[in-house]
């Protein structure tokens, strides 16, 4: 059983026959007739008397005529809702995301998305490594992620990464010190201060992990996934940390010392998607979130 037949069935009903059904659907009535035999044989049943010129249901006929309306206006509306998402007047996009990127850039692209595409909902999930990005993404759980990464081309081949932007490495400390305002941190004034650290996959840790590996003697005091704790933990006396630049304003707000580090250390925000056809809400973020000067694949 199919549509079309269940088309042709209704028409018959509506019509009151098969000469004005194939009329109304431009199609042969031989064709119609066929059509209706192949119904008949796969349900084991008659669907019309055959009274002269007329035809009248039977008692299978008149009981497929409701379920035979359902799954019609199930088809339109489902053909809607296809054209509704292909048009951006419905639909949904999932997007996972590294906690920093996550406030920015991605809050940016978010505002001007929903701005353009209002009726498209987006779904936002935490990853907390560049891996678990790309993992997410390569295997289907989002169709787009945003991850922070210190080296440029990804390693990875199986989705298809674009260059959104850069943010720079900073140190946030307590309002007291131990650096003074406004002068940058050199790398082995870090020796001997307990750092508040992210997992193994970021490069927040990246960082940390590289200034122990040239001889600079920094203590690990907390190692969390949880981000937000780091500003807390900063204001508490725990640490000082290592942070993406997006982090400044909230930090400078709460009380904190935001502070340059020297040398400077980039991370690259990168938006990485499907390798498979792109929905088009995906395709239309893609538009407004990576700049013209960056669409081209690293």
């Amino acid at each position: 059983m199919d549509f079309r037949q269940l088309t042709y069935f209704l028409a018959i009903v509506d019509h009151g026959g098969f000469s004005r059904a194939a009329a109304a659907l431009y199609v042969s009535q031989p064709s119609l007739s066929q059509a209706i035999q192949v119904l008949e044989r796969e349900l084991d049943s008659s669907l019309f008397h055959r009274v002269g010129r007329k035809v009248v249901l039977t008692e299978a006929g008149a009981a497929l005529v409701p379920p035979a309306r359902e799954a019609l206006r199930a088809l339109e509306l489902a053909r809607a809702g296809v054209g509704a998402v292909r048009e951006l007047r419905a639909g949904r996009l999932e997007i996972t995301s590294m906690p920093s990127p996550a406030i920015d850039p991605l809050s940016g692209m978010i505002q001007r998305f929903s701005e353009r595409h209002p009726a498209v909902s987006l779904s936002l999930r935490v990853a907390l490594t560049r891996e678990d990005v790309v993992e997410m993404v390569r295997t289907g759980g989002c169709e787009l992620g945003l991850l922070a990464t210190t080296s440029l081309p990804l390693p990875n081949a199986d989705v298809v990464p674009h260059h959104v932007g850069d943010h720079r490495l900073v140190l946030v400390t307590p309002p007291t010190g131990p650096f003074p305002a406004g002068r940058p941190v050199r790398r082995e004034q870090l020796e001997g201060h307990r750092l508040i650290v992210g997992q193994r996959g970021t490069g927040i840790r990246a960082y940390v992990d590289d200034l122990k590996a040239q001889g600079i003697d920094v203590r690990i005091a907390v190692e969390t996934e949880h981000r937000v704790a780091f500003l807390p933990l900063v204001l508490g006396g725990v640490g000082l940390a290592v942070v993406t630049e997006s982090w400044a304003d909230l930090s400078e707000r709460a009380g904190a010392l935001v502070l340059d580090l020297e040398p400077a250390c980039v991370q690259h925000d990168v938006l990485v998607s499907r390798k498979a056809r792109l929905t088009p809400a995906a395709r239309a973020f893609l538009e407004l979130a990576v700049p013209p000067t960056h669409r081209v694949r690293l």
